[in-house]
């Protein structure tokens, strides 16, 4: 067998609130050794249409406000109380090593709008990268998704798996009039953010465990899948195919966690 291709350090970004912000993201899969072709020129895409108004909001969160209640800072000004919030939520462990250190909320809400979709925005992902390199097994004709890339994210796997859901949940409450101001201004005004979050958890819950080898192609500079059902995925979904088998797993019981906490308020009205 020929010996294995590394690849570049990988870029990850991937959010549902912070739950999964500390783990997992979209690969650019790039050789050492191979000269990169030219690049197309770079096509704007149409922003996506707002939803329509909708009749009920599904999963109402819980008011936020109370006699006890800490103001809120704007948007813009959120960050060192909102990173210090998710730091005493981790249960211990250093969740905020993971984390970007500016403008979360706005990265996390731009993250979980975009991963039921191909594409997800490097320049917002909400992680910083993770360590080691990438690698590929094989040759630039036949190549397969190494197994030893799944220990990257054991780290990160195993911080989240210390997450004190209740706790992370108390803080996406109190903090989620940010994320729905985060939300209305990517073009989404009559759109409520927690009724997206679940669906982009639902999508994520409904990825396929797939068995290894799983094939590569290089059409260019980056790996895809060579399956082309499997690459036709969403970038949520090939998130956490390329994590592995077993992280997925304890990915996907957070967020059953995190799901059940988040639609347990009956349906109402918008305002």
């Amino acid at each position: 067998m020929n010996p294995p291709t590394v690849i570049n350090k990988p870029l990850i970004g991937v959010a549902i609130v912070v739950v999964i912000a500390a783990l997992g993201g979209w690969f650019y899969w790039h050789t050492h050794s191979a000269a990169p072709p030219a690049l197309p020129a770079v096509v704007a895409q149409p922003p996506a249409a707002a939803p329509a108004p909708a009749d009920t909001i599904a999963h109402p969160l819980p008011a936020t406000a109370g006699p006890d209640a800490a103001p809120l800072p704007e948007l813009g000004d959120s960050d060192g109380l909102f990173n210090a919030a998710l730091g005493a939520a981790a249960g211990g462990a250093d969740l905020t090593q993971y984390l970007v250190p500016t403008d979360l909320i706005r990265h996390i809400v731009v993250t979980v709008d975009n991963l039921p979709r191909q594409k997800a925005a490097v320049a917002k992902r909400p992680t910083t990268p993770v360590p080691g390199a990438f690698i590929a097994d094989g040759d630039e004709l036949h190549a397969t998704l190494d197994a030893r890339n799944f220990k990257r994210y054991e780290p990160m796997v195993s911080v989240l798996e210390k997450v004190d859901m209740q706790r992370l949940v108390a803080v996406y409450v109190h903090f989620s009039p940010l994320c729905q101001k985060a939300y209305q201004d990517l073009g989404y005004p009559n759109g409520y953010f927690n009724d997206r979050l679940v669906q982009v958890i639902d999508e994520l819950l409904a990825t396929p465990q797939v068995s290894m080898p799983i094939e590569l192609a290089r059409p260019n500079v980056m790996y895809v899948f060579a399956d082309p059902e499997l690459e036709a995925r969403s970038a949520g979904q090939k998130i956490l195919i390329r994590i592995g088998p077993d992280n997925a797993t304890a990915v996907k019981a957070k967020l059953t966690e995190l799901r059940a906490a988040i639609t347990a308020a009956a349906p109402k009205r918008p305002p």
